[in-house]
């Protein structure tokens, strides 16, 4: 099994001390930052049109930022913020927000086998954020913000124990543990309408300038590669 771009894992360390701005809110944007929203609404498919793809799921910090990574992923088709991790039934944003599940925020990833594959979709989720950060990604802090790898079989456990493996033999993070947990999936529950596609409706918005976009913009300099030819 080859795992390329695992010598760059290690540049996801850095946006742990990078991130100037607040832990983001916890409510509902007021009404104001609708202006902000971008005026280019990019083609969403159907939900019968998105059946036909295969699904992942992962969890590292901010769903704002996680589903922004994604879809800016070759291959990907759409990236749905939620949550997952948890066992509670229709979990808010605010029982997440004041620790009252344990679900984390987390992505569900709709992607197309043929261009990009799960190891590849498992490269990116290690490559865009900070697995040796516990309960914490950036200014965001609790459980909620853990990293998890969710695998829906054997196959795909055995692909994310493995990177792990290999990045623990190479001594990626400086003998930093490894906190990222790996998860069989059970079920996923979307998010509020207003956390999908975040980061492109409220460029302006200051957790999004200070936070989510330089954490998208160091995962596009180092997986130039894995991205779709209109985000680089």
């Amino acid at each position: 099994m080859k795992f390329i771009h695992l010598t760059f894992l290690a540049v996801s360390l850095l946006f742990a001390t990078s991130c100037k701005s607040n832990t983001k809110q916890t409510v509902e944007p007021e009404s104001n930052d609708v202006a902000e929203e971008t005026t280019v609404t990019p083609v969403k498919l159907t939900e019968q049109q998105l059946s036909s793809y295969e699904t992942a799921y992962f969890a590292s910090g901010c769903f704002w930022c996680v589903e922004a990574v994604f879809e800016s992923v070759r291959g990907v088709k759409e990236a749905v913020s939620g949550y997952a991790g948890g066992t509670e039934d229709n979990p808010t944003y605010e029982m997440i927000g004041n620790g009252r599940t344990l679900h984390a925020e987390a992505v569900e990833v709709y992607y197309d086998p043929k261009v990009i594959s799960f190891t590849e979709l498992v490269q990116v989720f290690f490559g865009s954020h900070d697995p040796t950060s516990l309960n914490r990604q950036g200014p965001d802090r609790g459980t909620q913000y853990r990293s998890i790898a969710f695998y829906k079989n054997e196959q795909e456990k055995k692909i994310i124990e493995g990177y792990i493996k290999a990045a623990v033999d190479m001594n990626i993070y400086g003998g930093n543990a490894i906190t990222t947990q790996v998860s069989p999936f059970e079920k996923f529950w979307k998010a509020e309408e207003y956390h999908q596609d975040y980061e492109r409706k409220h460029p302006t918005n200051s957790y999004i300038q200070n936070v989510s976009i330089p954490r998208l913009n160091r995962f596009k300099e180092n997986f130039g590669d894995f991205l779709k030819k209109d985000t680089h």
